[in-house]
């Protein structure tokens, strides 16, 4: 049995949720990361959010769900849990932001999707029914790992993923660039 979820969206939706996925800002949110969100029903936060800031500005965009990340430690965190578990029209989705910390067996759940954050490293992957989605990092940039973003498209049960490389095709593709190690 899946644990409490929050439900987000009607219980069967008049037409398709769209719901933006970023993690791992580290206290930077990118103009281009909040271009991409507009328009969004929903945003979810993979942790490392990096101050309440951060969360303030993606909540006025659009109803927002974070977790809170291994970096995530100072007094504003607190209030965020380290999982989530929210009902996104007809799917469920759990939120966390390590993936190798996964609590649950979400296939047993009646989880269909797993958003995480933490590597940085964008990925979509399909597993058991249960779509796994790692939006990459949207703050200062790690080693050469892209800067990225992402959505989930719920259409009933129906769920589509994809990542976008903000800087892809660009001549500046590297953008301004704070920095972490």
């Amino acid at each position: 049995m899946a644990p409490r979820a929050r439900t987000l969206g009607a219980l069967t939706a008049i037409h398709d949720l769209r719901v933006g996925l970023i993690s791992d800002t580290h206290g930077l949110l990118r103009p281009e990361a909040g271009a991409f969100l507009m328009g969004c029903d929903y945003i979810v936060h993979g942790g490392d959010v990096g101050g309440a800031d951060i969360l303030d500005d993606l909540a006025a965009i659009a109803p927002l769900i974070a977790v809170r990340g291994n970096n995530d430690t100072e007094s504003w965190a607190a209030r965020l849990p380290l999982t989530e578990l929210v009902r996104v029209g007809d799917v469920f989705v759990y939120v966390i932001h390590n993936l190798e910390e996964l609590d649950i067996d979400p296939a047993a759940a009646g989880v269909r999707v797993i958003v995480s954050g933490h590597s940085h490293k964008p990925m979509i992957e399909e597993r058991d029914q249960v779509l796994y989605v790692n939006p990459g990092s949207s703050g200062p940039r790690r080693f050469k790992l892209p800067i990225s973003v992402g959505e989930i498209i719920v259409s009933g049960s129906a769920v589509k993923a994809r990542i976008v490389d903000l800087y892809a095709g660009r001549p500046d593709r590297r953008g301004p660039e704070p920095t972490l190690a």
